[in-house]
Parts: structure tokens; sequence; C-alpha cells
């Protein structure tokens, strides 16, 4: 096996370090934009006066950024050529989400956002493999260009990890649907113009089969945003909402009639191994300053790097990412060769320990720096309370570790993906 990283690859993540050089670290330091990226004023990105929301600046800021790299040719690097990317691998997205994590906080890469020079548009990959040739028509240009964009409605306030029992149903009545019930955590929600809602269409609690999913308008009599949820890491944009005998055409169903648990699976296998990169690269990142610090700090007269209270966890952690990036890259690498649900096992791996990896180091990169390291002066803690989330989101890592139980143990009815041992 050839454990080089393809030379377009390698070439290709020298060229987003020179275009953040020349356009996005330049439009970052212009008209305070810097103050977004001060974590001493982080409360510029918030608007306080509408319910924590996202400040209407560092939004405009961000899909500026966006807009600059549309127009380099790098956002959509992702998306399919016929659309103007350039048919990006799994592979390819997790070594490039990491190595722009490692650079550091900035324009060029805000994970609180889920913001990326190079898109990560889970709903327009969606909706090219899922979406009937009318929604397509309806849909790709929006979401190719960032006119509209569709939320995802999953979590419920009653149940989290055990999405097939779903209190939120839809009845047929004729040529439509009744929706109704409720959602939690339902990101993005203030600025989309639909929310693709999972409901239980037929079968019991608890079935995998019987859940569809529907794009619902935000506009919709009985529609409802019933408040925005204040988190660890300001702002937010993580609604809870209520649906009220809410009415739908059977066009609104997306991805076919009681396949939606299929949908969300793909979405989450998808952007979890992306959001695993992006972890291991923020713990790097973590990591590097870490031992830059100890090099030059000099208590007592000598390095702190001098210290083997220093060294070893440093080394722990430097260990820890040395094999989960092999393991990131494998499982990229299966997906794209046995398709995206062949390494389902892996992808769960990847995503509970980078998560768990992302905040030892920057607890350590705190310590390490002391009382400078928990200040807001560096980025430590900002990474801490943002990596802090993905402990729960995507599937919690006790949900993980079951997923990769089942598998190990037979209870998935699935064999390892193929070139693995178990």
């Amino acid at each position: 096996m050839d454990f080089e990283l393809p030379a377009d690859l390698t070439a290709y993540l020298a060229e987003l370090d020179d275009f953040i050089e020349r356009v996005i670290e330049p439009l970052e330091k212009s008209n305070d934009n810097v103050r977004f990226f001060d974590h001493r004023r982080e409360d510029a990105r918030t608007d306080w006066d509408r319910g924590g929301l996202p400040n209407h600046e560092w939004e405009a800021l961000l899909a500026e950024s966006r807009r600059l790299a549309d127009e380099a040719g790098h956002y959509r690097f992702p998306y399919p050529k016929e659309y103007g990317g350039k048919d990006g691998s799994n592979l390819a997205m997790a070594v490039i989400r990491e190595h722009l994590a490692a650079l550091g906080l900035g324009l060029h890469n805000d994970l609180q956002n889920e913001h990326s020079i190079v898109g990560n548009n889970v709903a327009l990959l969606l909706m090219l493999h899922y979406g009937s040739e009318e929604q397509k028509a309806d849909w790709v240009e929006d979401l190719l260009n960032g006119r509209r964009y569709f939320a995802f409605g999953i979590t419920e306030p009653a149940h989290g990890s055990d999405a097939t029992y779903m209190e939120t149903t839809a009845v047929r009545d004729g040529d439509e649907w009744v929706l109704n019930g409720e959602k939690t955590w339902n990101t993005g929600i203030h600025l989309a113009s639909h929310d693709m809602v999972m409901a239980r269409t037929s079968g019991e609690a608890g079935d995998g089969h019987g859940i569809t999913a529907f794009l619902v308008p935000t506009d919709s009599p009985g529609f409802t945003i019933e408040q925005y949820l204040w988190t660890f890491n300001m702002p937010t944009d993580h609604a809870h909402v209520s649906f009220t005998d809410i009415r739908v055409p059977n066009s609104a169903v997306f991805g076919g009639e009681g396949r939606g648990l299929q949908v969300v699976q793909h979405f989450f296998n998808e952007n979890r191994i992306r959001q695993a990169a992006s972890s291991l690269g923020a713990a790097q990142f973590c990591i590097n300053a870490s031992i830059g610090y100890a090099k030059e700090r000099a208590p007592f007269g000598k390095p702190l790097a001098t210290n083997q209270g220093i060294q070893f966890p440093i080394v722990e952690l430097q260990t820890q990412c040395e094999m989960l990036r092999a393991l990131i890259r494998q499982t990229a690498w299966q997906m794209d060769t046995y398709g995206v649900f062949a390494a389902s096992r892996n992808v769960s791996m990847c995503n509970y320990w980078s998560n768990r990896l992302c905040c030892e180091a920057a607890d350590r990169a705190m310590q390490i720096h002391g009382g400078l390291g928990y200040s807001r002066h560096k980025p430590f803690e900002h990474i801490y309370r943002h990596h802090r989330r993905y402990r729960i989101t995507e599937g919690s890592e006790e949900i993980q570790m079951r997923r990769v139980a089942g598998y190990l143990f037979g209870f998935m009815g699935q064999e390892a993906p193929k070139g693995v041992t178990t």
C-alpha cells in the first residue's frame, strides 16, 4: 500500500496556503475584521439583541470570503466538475480540512460556523444524490451560489441519539402530507429557506424504516422557532422548532418515502470523516503551539521543554495524532473506493477519538501556557469550547462506541469493510 499523498493534492495544499496569504489574510486584517478572531472581543460575532444569533456583519464577512474562494476556484473543490468543482474525493477533503484547521483559527477556516474556503456543502451533495429531477432543477443553482439552503431537522427534545424513536410524524392526506412535532438543535435555521425535517410516516418507534425526509419551507403556517439555545460557545444558531399541522405537497418528500434514515446516514458519514479531520488538525495546532512555547518559556533558568512533565504528555498526544491521521486517511480512502457506507465502523472510530483528542490537546495547551493559555489572549479555550461540542453532536462518543461495538460483535448485521480485518 502506498501511503504517500498524491502529488497533485500536496501541490494543492500549497496553492491554498498561497491564496490564504494573498487574499484571505488581508481581508481578515482590514476594517477591524480581526475583532471577530480576537477572542477578547469574541462577542463581536454575537447579536445580543436578536437572541444571541450571529451578527450580520460577521456572516457577511464569511460570505465574502466564500465568494473570493469561489472566484479563485477553491470553494467548489468537492463538487462534481459539471457544477464547477474538482470532483474532490473524501480522502482529499479529509487532508484539506486537517491542513486548514492545523493553521489555526482564521477567516480561512472557522469551525464554529462550519466555514471554510473549501466548501463542505453537504446539502448540495445530498441534493445531487437523492433529489428528484424537479428538486434538482429548483435547488442546485441556488445551493451552488449560496442564494439559499436548507437546514437539518433531525434531533428532538426527547430523542437525541435515538433518532429512530422520533415523535415527529407526517400523515398522508391526498396529495399532501400533514406534519406535527418538534425538533431541537436545528442549526442554521435563521437563514434557511427550508428545513429538511425527518418524520415518521410508517412503522413503529425504533424501526429503521418508515422515516421520511421532507423539505419544509420555514415560512409555512405552523412552522415556529420557539427559541435559540445558548451554548458553551457563542453565537448561537441552534433552534428549537415546532410544527403544527404543516401541509406540504408530496413533491416535498426528499430521497423517497420511508428512506429518510439512509439520507441521514449518508450525511453523517461524509460529514463525520471531514469533521474528524478538522478536529485532528485543531489538535495538531494546539500541540505545535505548545512545543513552540515550551522551547521559548524559561522559568527557573531553563526552557520548559527540558522537563519530562512537559515532554511526555505532548509525546502521547502526538503519537495519537499520527495514528489517528493514518486511520482517517485509510477510512476516507475506503469510502472513495467502496462507497460512503463501506467504512461506517471506522468513521465512528475516527469521529469519537478525534474529538476527544482535540479537547485533550487544547486542555494540555492551556496547561503548558499557564495563565496565558487559560486567557482569551490565546485561542485554546475557544478551541476547547467549540470542539467539546462534537463529543456530543454528530452522534455522541458513547453512541459512536456503541456503533463500533455493534460491528465488532455482530449486532449491526454487517461485516467489516473490505481491506480491513477485525
